[in-house]
């Protein structure tokens, strides 16, 4: 099961998004008067949700435990690590059924990406420590759910440590992040996501008015947020609105002009509609897109593999890595297509750019075994930058040349 990670983004068909921008010019006009239809609200209509909010069994839990043996800042980072996903504490585990609050989570012991962050900011902010959210791209893609299709992305937590010093601590099951992807957001822009975290799940579940509720929080939060103007539209879609439907996917795609699930959406939104021609061109433009996407190419070459067709695969994996040389992903694919066409050498350089991209940098992440990374803002962020911590795991520091 993919996450719904951050946000979900909710679409018709299938397509890999991507970071360049669409080239669409439409017909359509926009019409002012209809953001203040879509979103009727001049105030959050949920106050009484806080992502962030500790009780006090969670606040006592922390001080019976650290207390009394709060030391240095990385001490801290370390320790609340080992706190949340220690098998003898916590042991916090990944769960895509419903996001949760801080204290939610604390209870429930589960969590998907931003349920576990807004446990770990809150918790750390109690301690005194420096933490907040940022989003993290991720390789696209979507699980299917009913007859919608639910585009995963990503929220981590970091912090300073001092001058020079942040951490970054994750929470993730198997998933490939970009490298180099990071933004950090204000708790406003993550309370956004939280919302539009529930519109989604409330359309899954088959309530639509409940996701226009709670989408249009989020909206009122944060009303840039594209990927939540996008699921507004299929709310009202849901509700049998197609006026303010047509006009949330054409002003996601406004607030975000690489939105592709947003035309996408707006491709059937159209066919349904008897508009074919329409829903044609807008169509021809996704399509032009997606061969200048280097994560579509990667996406059927991952297929062409799964259904043994290894020199489509390799053929697929070396168009995206012309798109986008520095992904790791798609020279292990490359390496993995070689392997089954019985070009061992070429599989193993193949395999070896891949290993030199990820040594390349601290930032191109590797999944699960690294939940918690200490960065220097001094070094070039290598494993042979002297006397940079590394990583973290429970309370131990790891620092080069040292052993453990």
């Amino acid at each position: 099961m993919k996450i719904l990670g951050y946000m979900a983004n909710l679409m018709g068909g299938l397509l890999l998004a991507g970071c360049a921008a669409i080239d669409l010019e439409t017909d359509y006009v926009l019409d002012p008067a209809l953001i203040a239809r879509a979103v009727d609200q001049d105030s959050d209509r949920f106050p009484e949700i806080d992502p962030l909010h500790l009780d006090n069994e969670v606040k006592l839990w922390l001080e019976e435990r650290l207390g009394d043996n709060r030391r240095s800042t990385g001490f801290l980072v370390g320790a609340l690590q080992d706190l949340m996903y220690g098998p003898d504490h916590l042991h916090i585990q990944y769960s895509d059924i419903r996001t949760h609050t801080a204290t939610e989570v604390f209870h429930a012991r589960e969590g998907n990406c931003l349920s576990v962050m807004n446990l770990y900011v809150a918790m750390a902010r109690h301690l005194g420590l420096d933490a907040s959210f940022q989003t993290v791209e991720v390789q696209p893609s979507w699980d299917r759910r009913g007859d919608l299709l639910v585009v995963s992305q990503h929220i981590n937590a970091t912090g300073r440590l001092g001058p020079k010093r942040y951490y970054v601590v994750d929470f993730t099951p198997e998933i490939a992040l970009q490298s180099m992807t990071e933004s950090a957001i204000s708790d406003d822009k993550a309370r956004a996501l939280h919302f539009n975290n529930l519109g989604v799940e409330a359309l899954v579940a088959g309530d639509a008015a409940a996701a226009l509720a709670y989408i249009r929080n989020a909206l009122f939060i944060d009303p840039a947020n594209s990927n939540a103007w996008n699921n507004l539209g299929t709310a009202y879609k849901r509700l049998g609105d197609g006026e303010l439907a047509e006009f949330a996917y054409h002003y996601a795609f406004e607030q975000d002009n690489t939105n592709a699930t947003a035309v996408n959406n707006l491709v059937k939104f159209y066919r349904g509609r008897g508009e074919d021609a329409l829903a044609r061109r807008y169509e021809r433009v996704i399509d032009d897109f997606n061969q200048r996407n280097p994560f579509f190419h990667y996406g059927r070459g991952s297929r062409a593999l799964e259904a043994g067709n290894f020199e489509a695969a390799r053929a697929y994996f070396h168009r995206a890595i012309r798109l986008k040389e520095y992904e790791p992903d798609f020279h292990l694919g490359l390496a993995m297509a070689y392997a089954r066409l019985g070009e061992v050498e070429r599989a193993r350089e193949a395999h070896d750019a891949a290993e030199n991209l990820l040594a390349a940098s601290e930032k191109a992440y590797v999944p699960s075994d690294r939940r918690l990374r200490i960065f220097d803002r001094n070094s070039i962020l290598r494993t042979s930058s002297a006397g940079l911590s590394i990583q973290l795991r429970g309370n131990v520091v790891v620092e080069p040349g040292r052993l453990q």
